[in-house]
């Protein structure tokens, strides 16, 4: 199974001020983490994309392109790209010279995304939000399969035996479906035969078991083989050499990330009461010790079989020395551990 990071670019609050940090600080903290991952053996680095004053990265494809000028091997990813708002030939273009740059180790992780500014932002409408998605997914496909194209369809111009360059720089970009948990997303990226992501940031993950039932059975219904057919799990973690110290450390930042959400959405703000239960051995929070999320991981893929698990670790700004040191320990501890399990 592979591991690895991802990050929203969540810039730090002072806590005697209120104010946020600095934008580009938080970008040169971004790169010094991928670098780290990378030295370190880790699988995949995902690199999301936002439009709030909280986050710094509102670009993934420009901060995966100076990822790639500075690791060798490590996978680099959107997570998500927010698909619905974006010009599917433009991602295209941007994703194929980053996989160029990097030597083929570039995927896009197709989303609809969490938040909705990028709605009004970039003028699209807030009822077609099913539609402009699905539209812009098959028309990126397209793009992925050939190199002329010829397409046609409501939200943007058409499309007449044009040239899409550049290629990447393998025969197609690897392109995943990124979902919160959506039946008919489990069924469309199995019926297309795509890798799929669960994001699963609450809650029991061992629930999504079903979930990826059901997109192992659309894609061999759809006649797709089980090798292409690939499970990824996302969601918050962090590491520190004792369990305590791991939620302690992590459970501010966090309760600071989602009592925001909270107010925004009308839901009751987070209590240590409902992290420490999310923390234990079957709820969402990978944060603890190395042994104790090694222990999780392994647990979890008893019920999915699933091939990545990522972890967000830098909710809120947590500070980059903590997370620097939670990615060693994922590299260094966490990932043997889990390959000498499941091999």
């Amino acid at each position: 199974m592979q591991l690895g990071v991802y990050s929203f670019g969540d810039i730090s609050t002072d806590p005697a001020t209120g104010r946020l940090g600095s934008p580009g600080q938080q970008l040169k903290e971004t790169l010094e983490r991928i670098r780290l991952a990378d030295e370190l053996g880790l699988d995949w680095f995902g690199i999301g994309e936002h439009h709030r004053p909280e986050y710094s990265i509102s670009s993934p494809a420009t901060v995966l392109a100076a990822a790639a000028s500075v690791t060798q091997n490590i996978r680099l990813s959107s997570a998500v790209t927010v698909l619905s708002t974006e010009d599917p030939v433009r991602v295209f273009q941007q994703f194929s010279t980053i996989d160029l740059l990097s030597g083929g180790r570039v995927e896009i992780a197709a989303g609809r995304g969490s938040f909705i500014e990028s709605f009004p932002l970039f003028g699209a409408n807030l009822a077609d939000y099913d539609a402009l998605y699905e539209e812009k997914l098959q028309l990126l496909l397209e793009l992925n399969s050939a190199e002329r194209v010829t397409w046609e369809g409501r939200f943007r111009p058409a499309l007449n035996d044009a040239l899409i360059l550049p290629r990447p720089h393998g025969e197609k970009l690897d392109i995943w479906i990124a979902t919160g948990g959506n039946p008919e997303s489990s069924m469309r990226a199995g019926y297309l035969g795509l890798p799929i992501n669960y994001a699963i940031i609450g809650g029991y993950p061992e629930q999504f078991a079903p979930l990826a039932k059901l997109y192992r059975e659309a894609g061999a219904a759809a006649g797709h083989v089980a090798s292409d057919l690939r499970v990824a799990v996302s969601g918050p973690g962090f590491l520190a050499k004792t369990s305590q110290e791991a939620k302690d450390t992590f459970y501010p930042y966090w309760r600071t990330s989602m009592t925001a959400i909270a107010s925004e959405r009308g839901f009751t703000a987070p209590s240590r009461l409902g992290f420490d239960s999310q923390t234990a051995r079957r709820g969402a929070i990978f944060a603890g010790s190395p042994n104790e999320v090694a222990d999780k991981m392994i647990a979890l893929h008893g019920h999915l079989a699933y091939d990545r698990h990522a972890l967000q670790m830098d909710w809120a700004g947590l500070p980059h020395a903590r997370v620097m040191t939670s990615i060693e320990l994922l590299a260094t501890e966490v990932l043997p551990q889990v390959r000498a399990e499941l091999s």
